[in-house]
């Protein structure tokens, strides 16, 4: 039902209508920040990705043929714009980790909201230090609920490569949490 829903929507910001660009745009914008986010771990670079995708979303809707669901195919755009923030980041200059992720406040249990707030900054600052492809690979496992095959078909590799490097990453990633313990 939902494909269905996208589609028609596609159909009418084709046709010139406005807010069906609109609810596209606000259907999706929350999952393309959140995954941004996660993967450069910095608000403003986040929503400049997620800026980017949408522009180019509506710059290729018409190449859009339908044959996979609206959301697969636009979550596929925002990978490969996280992947061009890294490269042109690896070119210009070398890493700057010193903004901290937000977070909300809550002031009825600050000490759990402490704890929660620095196993987040454990984990993105873990998360960075593993190769890219590993690190994609987890980001679409474990936050965006892929399967393994369609993770493989996203990243262009093998079912194996795939598996590979999830093994892998997982292990890196948890030698560094237990590393930092």
């Amino acid at each position: 039902m939902l494909a269905a829903s996208d589609s028609k929507l596609v159909s009418a910001a084709l046709a010139g209508k406005a807010r069906a660009w609109d609810k596209l745009v606000k259907r999706y914008d929350g999952l393309v920040y959140n995954y941004a986010l996660r993967m450069v771990s910095n608000p403003d670079d986040a929503r400049d990705i997620m800026q980017d995708t949408f522009m180019a979303v509506c710059r290729n809707l018409a190449g859009w043929r339908g044959e996979s669901q609206f959301k697969s195919w636009l979550m596929t755009i925002a990978h490969h714009r996280c992947v061009e923030f890294y490269r042109r980041r690896r070119e210009q200059q070398g890493l700057d980790d010193s903004e901290e992720p937000r977070s909300d406040c809550d002031w009825h249990q600050p000490e759990q909201v402490y704890s929660q707030q620095q196993q987040g900054r454990r984990l993105v600052a873990a998360l960075q230090q593993i190769p890219l492809a590993q690190r994609q690979v987890l980001e679409m496992k474990f936050f965006q609920q892929l399967t393994l095959t369609d993770i493989a078909q996203r990243t262009g590799t093998s079912l194996n490569t795939v598996k590979s490097r999830l093994y892998s990453g997982a292990d890196k990633l948890k030698q560094l949490l237990e590393g930092e313990s």
